[in-house]
């Protein structure tokens, strides 16, 4: 009887190592994350606390200023800047940091007011043009090639002109005008997303242009629609204090930044502070929507 051979054992198939399943953060969780980063970057952090800062005094400007910005005190007439009076005061003896701090309700008004219905119509009417086309849109062309050719301030100046000064009248003469820059931008990015997959695909599936336009076309040009109003607001309120220094504006006794320059004007040599603290509102406040901006234009396209 022969003895069996043995065999040696089979060596063990070495599995490789499994780690455990990468957790994928919830589309809220990553929008957090995404805005904490970029509020820690400097330039957008710097931008957030100064539009956070003339939000605050827009909102309770009662609560924030020393005094009555209204308020006459012929004891204190161009009083320089101290500490009763920081920004001191102007040829009423109205205290000037109550003042400006009250003109940032009004400016930050403009800022919101003058470019919120363009936007909005622009962007609506930049969408159908860029969708449709046809006669409309060659019309608009020919608007738009006019328009170019005369400067957007002088074209604003006469609106107002014709309407008569005051913010209303403001309002509607940047609205008559401004719709036309977004159109045309919104416009421009239909015209180039129309042509990708995505769009041919809906038609594909039998959906409507309404459905294509507002639900897939729209969000994809809306980033950029909102950068553009960002810097938007910064010129809205540059262009607000610049009609309220020719008087076409805000009209006194109103406290707006552009009223308070032009308060100061006759006073540049003996009471330089009425004209350059107003002056430096304006400037942060650009500032802040231009820093505001770039940081949100850079997380859109991170996420783009």
């Amino acid at each position: 009887m022969s003895e069996g051979v043995a065999t040696p054992a089979a060596d063990p198939v070495a599995l490789p190592d499994r780690q455990p399943p990468r957790r994928v953060p919830p589309p809220q969780a990553a929008s957090r994350v995404g805005v904490a980063r970029l509020l820690l970057r400097p330039a957008p952090a710097v931008g957030a606390a100064i539009l956070l800062l003339f939000l605050v005094c827009a909102v309770a400007p009662g609560r924030i200023a020393p005094y009555d910005p209204l308020a006459f005190d012929y004891r204190a007439l161009l009083k320089p800047p101290g500490l009763a009076h920081p920004f001191g005061t102007d040829n009423f003896g109205r205290d000037l940091l109550s003042r400006v701090i009250w003109a940032s309700r009004v400016d930050l008004q403009i800022a919101i007011f003058a470019t919120l219905f363009p936007m909005v119509f622009g962007t609506f009417a930049g969408c159908l043009l860029g969708y449709f086309g046809g006669f409309v849109d060659v019309v608009f062309r020919r608007l738009v090639d006019v328009i170019i050719t005369l400067p957007f301030v002088v074209l604003v100046i006469a609106i107002v002109a014709v309407l008569g000064p005051g913010l209303t009248n403001m309002y509607i003469a940047i609205s008559a005008v401004g719709w036309i820059v977004y159109a045309r931008l919104v416009r421009a990015e239909v015209l180039t997303q129309r042509r990708l997959d995505y769009v041919a695909s809906g038609r594909v599936m039998g959906y409507g242009a309404p459905r294509i336009i507002f639900r897939h076309l729209l969000p994809n040009v809306a980033p950029t629609v909102v950068v553009y109003w960002m810097s938007d607001m910064a010129l809205a309120i540059l262009l607000g204090s610049s009609l309220g220094y020719l008087g076409l504006g805000a009209q006194p006794p109103t406290a707006e930044w552009g009223v308070l320059i032009a308060d100061g004007k006759n006073f540049l040599t003996t009471a330089w502070w009425m004209s350059i603290f107003p002056g430096v509102a304006i400037v942060l406040a650009g500032i802040g929507f231009s820093l505001a901006g770039d940081g949100l234009a850079e997380r859109l396209r991170r996420r783009a």
